[in-house]
């Protein structure tokens, strides 16, 4: 019977550090895909201000009362506009920044080869 009662007290902290291991984790990959509004070009996971530290503690507390990494996004979102996160989704206020890369390098391939083939001709 106290064999029973230690390996159950096990399973429970073995339980309770992988499902903190887990939501740290993913608590990380969050803060590492928001922008901070206060510094520039930095994350909310590698800034220190106090908008990016209260940020932090929301996503914790999100996090502990079960919202989806998707549910967190969403609210913060609406909350900030689509610019707090560094990965937006394609829609139509973002498919200009989604394609441009790929207009810019039609672009420079078709003047390369204007000025290269052509010009040979």
């Amino acid at each position: 019977m106290r064999f029973l009662k230690f390996f159950i007290l096990i399973l429970i902290i073995l339980n309770f550090n992988l499902v903190h291991a887990k939501t740290k984790n993913l608590d990380e990959k969050i803060t590492k895909n928001l922008r901070c509004l206060i510094c520039q070009g930095q994350s909310v996971y590698d800034s220190d201000s106090e908008f990016a530290i209260s940020l932090k503690t929301l996503v914790k507390k999100k996090l502990n009362e079960g919202s989806s990494e998707e549910e967190i996004y969403n609210y913060l979102k609406d909350k900030y506009g689509e610019w707090i996160l560094y990965d937006p989704g394609f829609s139509k206020n973002t498919y200009f920044l989604w394609l441009l890369p790929l207009l810019m390098f039609l672009i420079g391939g078709a003047i390369i080869l204007k000025l290269f083939i052509f010009k040979k001709n």
